[in-house]
């Protein structure tokens, strides 16, 4: 699992990269800054979403608990 969320760190550099060096103007910015839109609004990863932030959650008060 970790080796999946760091290539999804190093992915998401690369795109950032990308579209911050990219000088083919704001039609492509445009094409690149939709595609990301599509992606982040997929109902996939929209679940992913969710999951990741109940979790997150749900760890931040079991740490707020025990700091208590």
């Amino acid at each position: 699992m970790p080796k999946f969320f760091t290539f999804l760190l190093i992915a998401g550099v690369g795109v950032a990269a990308y579209v911050a060096g990219a000088k083919a103007g704001t039609a492509r910015y445009g094409e690149i800054s939709d595609a990301a839109k599509k992606v982040w609004n997929d109902p996939a990863v929209r679940k992913v979403r969710d999951q990741t932030y109940k979790k997150v959650e749900k760890a931040a008060k079991r740490a707020a608990r025990k700091l208590s």
